[in-house]
């Protein structure tokens, strides 16, 4: 292995469409990769939330391909999903003929096999990233034709028997790494500036019974305020929920995430692995509920990591009472000593150069 990047400008593919967790990394990695004399090439989907980022980072050059979502394996869409796999991975191999890539970097899911597999075939060197303790089965099989596996916990490392991982961390969006002072953020926000202030935020993907419980918890708490993020579709009934309450604001998107992590005293979310290194970098106070429905439960492997360490409380959103929410906010975010020690371990977990690490590894090896 090299011991210093390549002085040569490499053309780099990033495939990093489908999920916010798998485009901001890539985006990252991206400028990262830009800043030091290399031409990156991101492969998103067209969903709209790697449309709307391909408008706001212009500077970057994106091509859309195909999102794919692997069915059940013996679902009568099984075929068709096969047929996408394999137009996919051809217009894969027209793009990095066309961008004369040397290197193919996938972040993650079923979106990153075809690029990979592509690059692999045409003798290229080849990366996957996962963010997660517990590895998806894409990642696992991506990996049979990568270079190395780059990984964000340490305790994904197992999953991948006979081939090298690197801990690299996971990338962090760069907004979130200048926050503004809580008295600004609740400002922007139009949040109260002499109440503690919790964030909960459960996710686009099935947040609907875990605000559902927030909301009956935050009325019962009404010295505490609750910025509730409740998702596009779950919106109009949350807010009707918390209709009357003052101690309640409840929004469907937030767009300015850095005013709503930097207003919170502590946050209450599920275990998605870039919501965790966003809480880690920022260091906050955080009860996790895990998604009960995640792919092989792998959001309570992800907890569990930061539980061990006193970085976070884990719940299951079966278990979760209006009681536990209290104790929470009560015995851990307005204890100082308890908070503190909390913050103090959720900052062990970050990496904060992650995406300088996953540069430097695809540009030293390739």
């Amino acid at each position: 292995m090299n011991s210093a990047p390549s002085s040569q400008p490499m053309n780099i593919i990033i495939a990093c469409g489908g999920t916010g967790g798998h485009l901001f990394p890539g985006i990252a990695v991206a400028q990262q990769l830009r800043s030091m004399g290399h031409h990156p090439v991101l492969l998103i989907s067209r969903k709209e939330v790697d449309a709307e980022a391909s408008r706001k980072y212009g500077d970057l050059k994106f091509h859309t391909v195909p999102a794919i979502a692997k069915p059940p394996t013996f679902s009568l869409r099984m075929p068709r999903f096969l047929w996408q796999l394999f137009c996919t991975y051809r217009r894969c191999r027209a793009i990095i003929r066309q961008e004369r890539a040397d290197v193919v970097l996938g972040m993650g899911g079923f979106t990153s096999l075809p690029p990979v597999k592509a690059g692999y075939d045409m003798g290229l060197c080849t990366y996957v990233h996962d963010s997660n303790a517990l590895p998806g089965k894409a990642n696992r099989t991506t990996a049979r034709w990568c270079t190395r596996v780059l990984v964000g916990l340490k305790e994904a490392i197992p999953y991948f028997p006979g081939i090298r991982c690197e801990l690299t961390g996971t990338p962090v969006r760069e907004e979130l790494r200048h926050l503004p002072s809580p008295q600004e953020a609740r400002a922007r926000l139009n949040l109260p500036q002499d109440k503690p202030l919790i964030l909960v935020t459960g996710g686009s993907q099935g947040a609907r019974n875990l605000n559902s419980l927030l909301i009956d918890a935050a009325k019962a708490d009404p010295a505490v305020h609750y910025l509730v993020i409740a998702g596009q579709q779950d919106f109009p009934r949350v807010q009707e929920l918390a209709a009357g309450a003052e101690n309640i604001t409840v929004l469907g998107f937030c767009a300015d995430m850095a005013a709503a992590y930097a207003a919170a005293d502590g946050v209450i979310a599920r275990a998605g692995a870039s919501t965790l290194t966003e809480l880690s970098l920022i260091g906050k106070a955080t009860l996790l509920i895990p998604y009960p429905f995640a792919a092989d439960d792998h959001q309570s492997h992800n907890a569990r990591a930061f539980t061990t360490c006193g970085a976070a409380i884990m719940h299951r959103q079966a278990d979760l009472t209006t009681e536990k929410v209290h104790h929470f906010v009560h015995h851990t975010v307005l204890d100082p000593a308890a908070r503190r020690s909390m913050e103090e371990a959720m900052r062990t977990l970050s990496r904060p150069d992650a995406a300088q690490s996953i540069a430097q590894v695809i540009t030293t090896t390739a």
